[in-house]
């Protein structure tokens, strides 16, 4: 058996998945005035994108507690994480907001991270059957 289609892995990628998210979404909220000016971000996309986060985190974590997991549910999941980064890059080509060098790092690095996250969701949720939620 692949590593990549163990479901401990795959519960273990929605875990690490929830976790960063539940951390960036409540440092978006509580630390909005100090990313605010040193990233140079808008306000109202931090506490957004936070409070839409933390949402997002129990959601994935409420998933990746259930047996056994739900593989559309997942797929659905990889695919918003993609649909994330690539929008957290176009936003960052679209000029509508002119972020420091730590934003842009701040906007690339989580991009990355989801992108390898849902990368991972995706493989995981394929190799696994489908059981539950179908």
């Amino acid at each position: 058996m692949s590593i990549f289609a163990s479901p401990r892995l795959l519960r273990s990628v929605l875990i690490a998945d929830a976790a960063s998210t539940l951390g960036a979404g409540a440092m978006h909220l509580v630390f909005t005035p100090q990313l605010t000016q040193l990233m140079d971000l808008p306000a109202a996309l931090l506490t957004g994108t936070g409070a839409f986060m933390l949402v997002y985190a129990a959601v994935v974590g409420f998933v990746a507690s259930r047996d056994p997991l739900p593989l559309p549910v997942i797929r659905f999941l990889a695919l918003g994480n993609f649909g994330w980064a690539a929008a957290s890059v176009a936003l960052l080509a679209s000029g509508w907001i002119a972020p420091t060098g730590w934003g842009l790092a701040w906007v690339l690095l989580q991009a990355g991270l989801v992108a390898v996250l849902a990368e991972l969701q995706w493989m995981g949720s394929r190799r696994l059957p489908v059981a539950g939620w179908a």
